[in-house]
Order: structure tokens, then sequence, then C-alpha cells
């Protein structure tokens, strides 16, 4: 069985410059940081502002946008670079269990990346059409119009004879006023009759996700006394 030389196997590389190649990589590359970049900045940073997670975002995005890209280049098979992208996907960092917001916006940024790097046998109108889509839907699920968010929140309260039921409407409208929030409801926990104070988690419509809600943890807010 006759052997191929290293000289013999590097001839087998189309070293030469592909211009149309290199013009579709980075348009595709272009247009793929453009449309990350939208969803990253305008979707999600206003909302969390969470800087390592956008810089984890972008780099993810870039590197699986130039893996498969390559890969396919090289006539590998789809399937291998697909378990390739998979393997990103259920990463899990071991400082910190990733948040499931963070989480979905990293699958949707692998997703789009997949898709802007091995679409090549579809218009560019389309594959504007799919990210656009992406886009639209990001936005949709964000804002308020389909769902509104609700954060939470604890306080220590002094106004104890407004916990009973019957002054449910009244305690609502007190919580409101102080804290300058939308309450929408409240819950009684621990009561301190000997302080007169009680631990009230309040639910409140908010533009911002409360990182409160997002880490498991709840902090106290204490009320000033009138």
């Amino acid at each position: 069985m006759n052997t191929l030389t290293d000289l013999e196997v590097l001839s087998t590389y189309n070293t030469s410059f592909d211009s149309a190649n290199f013009s579709l990589l980075l348009i595709r590359f272009i247009c793929n940081l453009f449309i990350t970049g939208i969803i990253i900045r305008w979707m999600y940073y206003p909302k969390s502002r969470r800087r390592d997670y956008f810089f984890t975002f972008i780099v993810t995005s870039t590197t699986i946008f130039m893996l498969l890209f390559m890969l396919d280049t090289v006539k590998l098979q789809v399937g291998f670079a697909l378990g390739l992208f998979a393997i990103f996907g259920i990463l899990r960092y071991r400082t910190d269990t990733m948040p499931i917001r963070e989480m979905t916006y990293l699958f949707l940024i692998i997703g789009i990346s997949v898709i802007n790097a091995l679409a090549k046998n579809i218009s560019y109108i389309e594959l504007g059409l799919t990210n656009a889509i992406f886009i639209g839907v990001s936005w949709l699920m964000e804002s308020n119009r389909v769902l509104k968010h609700v954060s939470s929140k604890m306080v220590i309260y002094e106004k104890i004879e407004l916990i009973k039921p019957e002054r449910r409407a009244e305690l609502i409208a007190d919580l409101s006023e102080r804290t300058g929030l939308e309450v929408t409801n409240a819950e009684i926990g621990a009561v301190d009759f000997l302080k007169d104070t009680a631990v009230v988690k309040i639910y409140y419509v908010s533009n911002e996700v409360n990182t409160a809600d997002v880490n498991g943890k709840m902090g106290d807010f204490i009320l000033p006394r009138n």
C-alpha cells in the first residue's frame, strides 16, 4: 500500500485564493454579526445589563459561525458540524448555573449563526427574512405587548393594620404609592407584633429583568415609617 508524502498531501489542498468564497464569508459574517448584535445589544442588554454575557454571546456567535463556515468549506459532514455546535449549547459554566433567559439567548445566537453559516443554497431575500423573523419574535417576547413582565421584591412593612384580608386594596394602594411601583399583588409573610412589622412580598409590573428573580435570591427593602 502506497503512502502519500507530506508534499503530496499538501498538494491535494487548494491553496489558491478564492475571491468568491472570501466575499461570501465576509458578507455573511457581517450580516450575522449585525443580526446578533441587534438582538444582544438592543433586546437582551438593556434589561439585564450583564456585560459578561454580552461578551459571551458575541464571541460564541463569531466562533460558531466561523467554525461551521470553514467546516462546510472543506466538505465535512453537516451532522458533524451540528454535533460540535450542540456541545457548545449544553456547556455549563462551573462558577454559576446559567439562568434560563441567558441560556435561551445563547441557543438563539447559536441557531442564527448556524443558519447564516450553512444556508448557502437559499437567496439573500430568504436568508434576510429568516433573520428578520428571529429579530421580530425576540422583540415581541421582550416587549410587554404579549405578556407584562412581573418582578417581585421583599419589603419590611410597618402598617400591619393593613395586612388584614378585608383591607387588601388599601395595602396594595399604599405599597404602590410609597414604592412608586405598579404593585399588582402582595403576599404576607412573617409578622412581628412586637416591632409592628411584617414581611411582604410584592409583585409589580417592570420593564427590566429583576436580577433577584434570576439568581433566586430576594433582598429586603425596608419602607421608612411616616
